[in-house]
């Protein structure tokens, strides 16, 4: 039996939907708990310009503003986020040790909540012009590009979320998709056609990304023609999807499956007793309404844990 003492009963790592709501869960319970998150609060909802599919919000409500409630719940019943980057997992034993670049907390329970991280493109260009034209986060830079002409890559919801956005503040926002038919929900690709600011292009692949100092076209190949052509633009957001975070828990022990995505149970217990993982890293849905069942579901099994 290790001499080392928890000082917390839970520590939540990441505070996106499934975080912050595995926080009020065992917060509700009295259980003494730490959220650690080493960016924003919210996770990546903050980044969406509006969300209209959370149940309770029949108007739709603002990913800001959503997840600016969840934190001010989770604050309501005595939670805190601390603002530092987690480096590393030591979660063999019965006291598990949380790392960050400035503290060690030994906890009892960890709940992995660290989301996902943006999938690119992998294309000339594309490292090379990031903050300068080319972005992953349309509601982050994109008035930025008021007035000017802008593409989005992909064809997913989110892919069509981000050029809907871009077409309020764009001139004109042209949609690059690889695939025939989007994947995207029929609403999003029928209110982005009827705009008059807007194009989409099927079935085109981006090869590069080109200019001087700032983006000033793509290079761009219908893939029923041999030969690729150019498409003036000023800026290039990447709506390709997401990958997940496995480095630190990789190293630590924790499976993942072959695509990266931690291995759960009904109960979101990972293959480590005491380790629970709940949300976007998970691999499970993707939506912020099953961060949050997936959320709660980790702090009830944590709280029998502990308690």
């Amino acid at each position: 039996m290790s001499n080392v003492t928890a000082d917390y009963d839970v520590i939540i790592v990441g505070a996106g939907p499934a975080g912050l709501t595995a926080g009020i869960y065992v917060l509700r319970r009295g259980l003494k708990t730490l959220v650690l998150e080493g960016k924003l609060p919210g996770g990546r909802i903050v980044e969406a310009h509006l969300v209209e599919n959370y149940p309770g919000f029949p108007d739709a409500i603002g990913g800001y503003v959503l997840a600016t409630k969840m934190v001010a719940q989770l604050e309501k019943v005595g939670g805190m986020i601390v603002n530092e980057e987690v480096v590393s997992l030591s979660l063999k034993g019965e006291i598990k040790t949380v790392l960050t670049r400035k503290e060690r907390y030994p906890t009892k329970s960890v709940i992995l909540a660290i989301g996902v991280q943006r999938r690119h493109l992998r294309i000339p260009g594309e490292k090379e012009f990031l903050g300068k034209g080319v972005s992953y986060c349309a509601t982050c830079d994109g008035p930025l590009f008021r007035g000017r002409s802008v593409v989005v890559v992909g064809s997913g919801d989110e892919a069509l979320e981000e050029a809907l956005f871009l077409s309020d503040v764009a001139s004109k926002v042209i949609l690059v998709s690889n695939d025939v038919k989007l994947n995207a929900a029929e609403s999003l690709i029928k209110r982005f056609e009827e705009k008059d600011n807007t194009q989409i292009l099927r079935h085109h692949q981006i090869e590069a990304i080109e200019g001087q100092q700032l983006v000033e076209s793509i290079r761009v190949r219908d893939l029923t023609q041999p030969e690729s052509g150019k498409l003036m633009c000023t800026g290039v957001f990447v709506a390709v999807g997401y990958v997940p975070i496995t480095e630190i828990v990789g190293t630590a022990g924790v499976e993942v499956d072959h695509r990266g995505w931690i291995r759960v149970d009904r109960e979101q217990r990972t293959n480590i007793d005491g380790v629970f993982a709940a949300g976007d890293c998970t691999g499970r849905g993707m939506q912020v309404a099953t961060a949050v069942g997936e959320g709660a579901m980790a702090a009830l099994s944590a709280s029998r844990l502990v308690k």
